[in-house]
């Protein structure tokens, strides 16, 4: 055959770059916005802020606007720019390497974090004290220190040395020695193994003994035999380490009737061996971390006015951006008919403006649309969520489903209640007896009531609150129940019983 050209019409869709752009604004959090339009304005000089805000006069991104509120609850509206109050969330971190086991087992707590370096005294030069008060001794930093001055032999000292990178945040050992071999080997070229068995328990041995107590454990038992053994003996520690050892898996699933059968313990010293477990740390490692507090900026406040939620943008959330006059007043007085790359920028800009503003417009229908479908969480609580689906709003408000879903991902919600995440006001329904429909967030709150109100010498079972729920008129199966239970991180009967 021989090569020929050919004409062809076809269709096809692309996305031009100012809808790229506007998807991209649309599902960046607030603070990753700031930040998007940091560097656009960096980068673009035919673009400014109305307002810039002096440097002394600026909230941090870890801060919360809300606008004051006059007696009656309402948001008041005057020209004067909102305190800032600061919204902390404070969500559970399970250890990642034993998580399952630690959100099962009830009460091995967290400790605190450790508290920051105090600031110098006065005395001094000001730059080491700044030092001094930043610096932040690290996990490795801490261990190294103490095998530095041990009295382990050189090589078990070296390789305990290198497992220190080894330690996650909550202080758990995640190498095998298998693992470093093969690291080694590929390393090295050799297929022969370098670390040995006795040189790898050596270096582990020498890590279990450093402080804090349980450091570089393999596992959740090891961690919690590790403190245990370090006490002083008494007939509690010796209980505590028996359940820990031979009976992990019924302490757990909170079994405390067949560990005392096969321990034949008296409660009296049952309960004091749990009570000391319950007083160890999970996470030996986590008065190193770096807790540093997350904060959010909500998106969306939640008012009531006349009796009716509304939904109000956070004004401290939305940039107030404009096309420099003097670049486009030059612009436009010297048109020479060909595109310049200052021309390309006024465009960028201006394409910039209207994105942000649509975005802010879309958010703000959005949350309209999900506080006028909950306005009864916001009066009564959880117990009173609806279910409610992206479809929904989709539908309400005309726009795609993925549109919904990104508006509502990292996207925030301050109300009297709290604050949330938009995603939170969604979820799947369970029918009723009267043909409507009951939230999962609901039906756990009237879980939870149960529960909290039960006699504690006799719990109610799953099928019984199967039954509750039911003669309420919301008809869900046990083992529905079990789950939305389990989810509560509410025990089982025997769990439960006093």
């Amino acid at each position: 055959m021989k090569p020929f050209l050919q004409l062809k019409l076809s269709q096809h869709l692309a996305l031009t770059p100012q809808l790229q752009q506007s998807i991209r604004l649309l599902q960046l959090s607030s603070l990753e916005l700031q930040q998007e339009i940091s560097q656009l304005l960096a980068e673009n000089p035919l673009l400014e802020m109305t307002e810039p805000v002096p440097e002394e006069e600026r909230v941090p991104s870890a801060q919360v606007q809300t606008a004051p509120t006059n007696s009656d609850g309402d948001f008041e509206h005057n020209d004067e720019p909102a305190a800032p109050a600061e919204t902390q969330l404070d969500p559970d971190k399970p250890i990642d390497s034993v998580d399952a086991q630690t959100e099962t087992f009830e009460g091995l707590e967290e400790r605190s974090p450790a508290e920051e370096w105090p600031s110098s005294p006065e005395t001094g030069d000001d730059d080491e004290q700044t030092f001094q008060q930043a610096h932040h001794i690290t996990l490795r930093e801490h261990l190294i220190e103490q095998l530095t001055h041990s009295r382990v032999d050189d090589e078990p000292r070296a390789l305990a040395k290198l497992l220190t990178e080894a330690i996650d945040e909550s202080g758990f050992l995640t190498m095998t020695r298998e693992e470093l071999n093969f690291l080694l080997s590929q390393e090295s070229g050799t297929l022969e193994p370098v670390v040995n068995e006795a040189l790898w328990d050596a270096a582990v041995a020498a890590l279990h003994a450093l402080e804090p107590k349980g450091i570089a454990a393999r596992n959740l038992t090891e961690c919690l035999l590790l403190q245990l053994n370090a006490l002083p003996e008494t007939v509690t520690q010796i209980d505590a380490i028996e359940i820990v050892r031979d009976h992990f898996d019924a302490l757990i699933h909170k079994d405390a009737v067949r560990i005392k059968r096969v321990m034949q313990i008296e409660d009296d010293d049952f309960r004091a061996a749990i009570s000391l477990i319950q007083s160890l740390n999970t996470r030996p490692a986590s008065e190193f971390a770096d807790d540093a507090a997350t904060f959010v900026v909500p998106d969306v406040i939640v008012v009531k006015k006349r009796n009716r939620w509304v939904a109000q943008l956070n004004p401290s959330t939305m940039p107030k951006l404009r096309v420099n006059s003097m670049y486009a007043n030059i612009l436009s007085a010297n048109k020479t008919g060909r595109t310049t790359p200052l021309s390309a920028q006024l465009q960028e800009a201006r394409w910039l403006i209207r994105n942000v503003e649509q975005r802010f417009a879309t958010i703000a229908r959005v949350a309209t649309a999900i506080v006028t479908r909950q306005s009864a969480f916001f009066d009564h609580g959880d117990i009173a969520m609806r279910p409610l689906t992206l479809r929904e709003i989709a539908d309400e408000l005309e726009l795609h489903e993925s549109t919904i879903s990104r508006v509502t991902s990292s996207k925030y919600m301050a109300s009297p209640r709290g604050v949330f995440e938009l995603k939170y006001f969604f979820g799947s329904g369970v029918a009723t007896d009267s043909g409507g429909a009951a939230s999962a967030t609901a039906i756990k709150a009237m879980i939870k009531q149960m529960v909290s109100a039960e006699d504690c010498k006799k719990p109610l079972t799953d099928n019984t609150l199967a039954e509750l729920l039911e003669a309420q008129g919301v008809l869900v199966a046990r083992r529905t129940v079990a789950k939305y239970r389990e989810m509560l991180g509410i025990g089982a009967v025997s769990a439960r019983r006093a």
